[in-house]
């Protein structure tokens, strides 16, 4: 029986790690992999105190960090994915992928969130033929090629300035008029003299024979159908909570994310907490998950040691 289990091994579950070994609460962490959503990026440039970092960097960092302080009090268990999570008598039990089965007085949801798919015609059809959800996976293979971004957030933008480095040009379109990333951003990549930005405009159809060769659009401001010719579309349409494990246990939101106490990230059940994109959390970055599990650490912390 542990003190706390922390599901996920991005910055929130992470950061937990961290304080729970400081605060020498005995701790298993249950994740696929140390680094989360961030680990395909070619330069994160808003983590505190590094003007710009590779996600695989970032991740290295989080592991060593991990790994210097753990000592006999935080275990780590990789390579798993958690199916289930219920509240046996006394304690929460999370049973994994690979049948293993863990129990704990206090839970610590931490498991982020995975891309959200193309739902239009052609997506599944051309996926891994010209449709991408990874830029630095795939990027490369689209040098001297035109390729197009579907999305207007941090992620979309960030995603056409790094095809940006090799592709022939880039076409971002993003539904609304108005851009979600930020500023600083946008104006960085519309300056490029290979770069197209299509705002308040719907993808429609991914075209192609073998592979993609064209993207139909919806122009929301004149009706009209339009399209043009590319090689690649990279999708940047959001995330989807991984809390399927949990449902049935937590109120969730009508995205199925698990509501929180922002105050303390306590969820509907006493003894599990949230943090991170699994959450409702407002806004979505990474230092706010790390911040979120820190939180989330200290009031559990607290908790334990009344229970």
């Amino acid at each position: 029986m542990f003190d706390l289990m922390i599901i996920g091994g991005g910055p929130a579950g992470v950061a937990a790690g961290v304080y729970a070994a400081r605060k020498r609460l005995k701790t298993v962490l249950i994740a696929e992999e140390i680094g989360g959503q961030s680990v395909v990026s070619e330069g994160i440039e808003n983590w505190i105190g590094s003007p710009k970092v590779h996600g695989t960097e970032l991740a290295k960092m989080f592991a060593a960090h991990l790994d210097t302080v753990k000592g006999d009090v935080v275990t780590l268990e990789l390579g798993q994915r958690v199916t289930k999570l219920a509240k046996i008598e006394g304690a929460f039990k999370a049973t994994t992928k690979n049948g293993s089965g863990y129990r704990a007085k206090a839970v610590l949801v931490a498991s982020g969130a995975g891309r959200r798919k193309l739902d239009i015609p052609g997506a599944e059809k051309f996926e891994n033929k010209g449709v991408t959800y990874c830029a630095s996976c795939d990027g490369p293979l689209f040098a001297g090629q035109d390729v197009a971004v579907v999305g207007g957030g941090n992620a979309g933008f960030e995603t056409a300035l790094q095809l940006l480095a090799y592709a022939k040009s880039v076409t971002l379109i993003h539904k609304h008029k108005e851009f979600k990333a930020d500023p600083v951003t946008v104006e960085k990549a519309r300056a490029h003299p290979n770069m197209r930005v299509i705002a308040h405009a719907e993808p429609t159809e991914i075209m192609g024979d073998q592979f993609v060769t064209g993207l139909k659009y919806l122009d929301k401001d004149s009706g009209e159908v339009k399209e043009f010719a590319v090689s690649g579309v990279f999708a940047e349409v959001g995330v989807i909570p991984n809390t399927s494990f949990a449902e049935g246990l937590l109120e969730l939101d009508a995205i199925k994310r698990i509501k929180v106490d922002p105050r303390n990230q306590r969820t509907s059940v006493d003894g599990i907490w949230a943090a991170g994109d699994a959450t409702d959390e407002l806004y979505h970055q990474n230092n706010i998950a790390a911040g979120d599990g820190v939180k989330a650490l200290e009031d559990i912390y607290l908790w334990v040691k009344k229970h």
